[in-house]
C-alpha cells in the first residue's frame, strides 16, 4: 500500500472551534478592527502544549484584555471585527510564518514542548489551518467592505524581561505617518494625563510583523497597531475606560482626519 496516497491526519479536530471569529459583520462603520491574539483556544489534537494551565494566563499565550477591548470598540463604532481564537502559541498570526517565533519554542522564558523540533509538515499544518484561514478573512473584508481604516488591537506586559514598559499605550507604524499621530493627538486632547508611545512597546519589521506591512501598507489604508497596556484592561473598568477613549480618538479622525 502507497501510504503518500492516504489522507493526512489534520489539526484541527470536529470538536475544535473555526479558527477565525467575526463579529458584528454587518457593521455600517468605514473601521475594520482586527485582534489576532484575541483568544487562548489549543486543537484537541496538540493536548496542553506541555505546559502548565497556568501558563495560559500569561501574557505569553493571548493579549490579555484585547479582545473585550476589540469587541466593545467594535459595538460602538459599529465596526466588524475579525479575531483569532487560537492561543498565540499554537502559531502567531502577526508574524510571517517562516519568522523564528510564528510557533516559538520558548516565549517569556517558558518552554513549549509541543513546539520544539517539528518538522516542514507540522508547521505547514499549523499555518494552513489556523494562520491562514485568519489571513484570508481579513483579506477578504478588506476586499469586500473597503474601509477607510483598519486598526489592530493589541496589549502588551508592563514588564518584559525585567525591563519597564512604562507607557498607557502605543501606536505602532511605519509607512503611514499620518494616522497614528493623528490618534495620539486625539487621545491627548480626551486626556492629557496619557504617557503615549509613538513605535512602542516595539518597532514594525517586515521580518517580525505581519499587519502592518501586509494588511496596512499594501492596501494603501489609512491603519495603525494600537498597543495598550494590559494591566489597564485586565479588568472590566479599564476596557470601558480605553474603549471609550479610543472610540473617541477613532472617531474624531474617521471625521476630521488629522
Amino acid at each position: 500500500m502507497n501510504i503518500s496516497n492516504q489522507p493526512q491526519p489534520t489539526l484541527l479536530g470536529a470538536s475544535d472551534p473555526a479558527p477565525v471569529e467575526i463579529v458584528n459583520p454587518a457593521g455600517s462603520g468605514d473601521v475594520l478592527l482586527v485582534c489576532e491574539h484575541a483568544g487562548r483556544e489549543i486543537p484537541s489534537s496538540l493536548g496542553d502544549l506541555g505546559i502548565a494551565a497556568s501558563e495560559m494566563d500569561r501574557h505569553i499565550a493571548y493579549d490579555i484584555g484585547a479582545r473585550d477591548l476589540a469587541l466593545m470598540l467594535s459595538e460602538r463604532l459599529d465596526a466588524p471585527l475579525v479575531a483569532q481564537r487560537y492561543s498565540r502559541l499554537v502559531i502567531d498570526c502577526n508574524r510571517p510564518t517562516e519568522a523564528d517565533d510564528s510557533i516559538p519554542p520558548v516565549s517569556d522564558g517558558t518552554e513549549i514542548p509541543a513546539n520544539r523540533n517539528l518538522d516542514a509538515r507540522e508547521r505547514a499544518q499549523r499555518a494552513t489551518e489556523i494562520f491562514e484561514p485568519f489571513d484570508r478573512a481579513l483579506a477578504g473584508a478588506i476586499r469586500d467592505r473597503r474601509p477607510k481604516a483598519i486598526f489592530a488591537i493589541h496589549s502588551f506586559n508592563p514588564v518584559l524581561r525585567g525591563v519597564s514598559r512604562p507607557w498607557d499605550i502605543g501606536f505602532l507604524y511605519r509607512k503611514d505617518g499620518r494616522t497614528s499621530p493623528a490618534l495620539q493627538r486625539y487621545l491627548l486632547a480626551a486626556a492629557p494625563d496619557l504617557s503615549i508611545g509613538m513605535q512602542e512597546p516595539y518597532a514594525i519589521s517586515d521580518q517580525s510583523d505581519w499587519f502592518v506591512p501586509v494588511h496596512g501598507e499594501r492596501n494603501g489604508i489609512a491603519h495603525s497597531l494600537i498597543e495598550v497596556r494590559n494591566d489597564h484592561i485586565s479588568h472590566p473598568e479599564g476596557v470601558a475606560r480605553f474603549a471609550g477613549l479610543l472610540a473617541g480618538a477613532i472617531g474624531d479622525f474617521m471625521k476630521k482626519g488629522d
